[in-house]
């Protein structure tokens, strides 16, 4: 079969590989219908995730059917449309039965697929512990509106939901891109004050702009993002900061715009060291909540978007051919084409 192989870093190569096969009785086999291409991958391509294995198949976002199951698997069957959650998790452990699946201590646990174990950007992907790890697609939802529940969706809810967000708060996003997108569908189910989203990409703010018009958007390349904050907030600053950017300057930017005593959510990943200047934040009294995404809410998103509450179908801007992932990859790192998200078919 055909898969996009991490070789070294700076390299990817589309190669021939054996399709996979069931290696645990917790294992199922999917045959990926849909996959895409997400900015961790990209931190692997740069060296940024030093437990990436050189010689895995990339891609941890896709959907597909499946074609084989292992002896203890009791929950799905072959044929059964699914999603492939980006987290692999057992279930079981103390973490597993506390929610914080990203911490699952099986040596497989947390991000694996894509990362530490084969991935979705092929034509085959065995999933382990596929009674966790994989969500039926009820009827009437598309690949399409499903393939964002098990990575950047699953992400923007975990964040939305660990906020702790009211009616009254004025919520501060940071970030326009997929994640950060996902994450705005999913703070909108809260029903706060007031949005603002902060973003420089011109391609992302007129996303934003054209089907969230009711969102404030401030671009820190032509505003002071902590005084348009300030002038649209009744408290002197954000009441729930969210970054998702994970860009040179966007933790700093997350902490000044919080008000004291306000919660700042950090689910970006960065590919450097972030400061935390204690003495500079003293007496502001903030909350930080971060880590990687404990994406278990998988049927409740899936729910929600067969109610018509949450729609990432126009985040699909583009749709490429497995054969021609190369030149996906070319156009979603370089913002080409005004990119959003890109969609492979195997």
């Amino acid at each position: 079969m055909l898969a996009y192989t991490y070789k070294a870093p700076g390299q990817f190569v589309l190669e021939e590989k054996e399709r996979p096969v069931l290696i645990d009785p917790h294992d199922a086999i999917v045959r990926v219908t849909l996959a895409s291409i997400c900015s961790s991958d990209l931190h692997i391509k740069h060296g940024a995730v030093p437990r990436a294995v050189p010689g895995i198949t990339v891609g941890h976002e896709m959907v597909g059917i499946v074609e084989e199951v292992g002896s203890a698997v009791t929950k799905l069957t072959p044929g059964d449309r699914v999603t492939v959650n980006v987290e692999t998790f057992c279930g079981s452990c103390f973490f597993c039965e506390h929610g914080f699946v990203n911490n699952c201590t099986d040596k497989n646990g947390g991000w694996a697929l894509g990362c530490r174990i084969d991935g979705g950007q092929a034509e085959y992907v065995r999933v382990p512990y596929a009674d966790q790890g994989l969500n039926k697609i009820p009827d009437g939802i598309s690949d399409e509106a499903a393939l964002f529940v098990g990575d950047v969706l699953a992400t923007g809810y975990w964040a939305a939901e660990i906020s702790g967000i009211t009616e009254e708060d004025t919520v501060l996003i940071i970030g326009g891109g997929p994640t950060g997108i996902c994450t705005l569908l999913c703070v909108m189910l809260k029903h706060p004050k007031r949005i603002i989203v902060s973003e420089v990409d011109p391609v992302r703010i007129e996303f934003i702009r054209t089907h969230y018009p009711e969102v404030l958007l401030v671009n820190p390349r032509e505003a002071d993002v902590e005084e348009f904050v300030r002038a649209n907030n009744d408290h002197g600053g954000a009441d729930r900061v969210l970054e998702v950017a994970g860009g040179k300057n966007t933790f700093e930017l997350a902490w000044k715009c919080a008000r004291p005593n306000a919660i700042v959510t950090v689910v970006a990943l960065y590919e450097e060291d972030q400061v935390l200047p204690l003495p500079q934040m003293y007496g502001k009294n903030l909350i930080f909540k971060t880590g990687g995404v404990d994406g278990c809410n998988c049927d409740e998103t899936l729910k929600l978007i067969g109610e018509g509450k949450i729609d990432t179908t126009p985040l699909i801007t583009h749709t490429f051919a497995l054969k021609d992932i190369e030149k996906a990859y070319e156009i979603f790192e370089n913002h080409k084409e005004n990119v959003m998200k890109v969609a492979i078919r195997p």
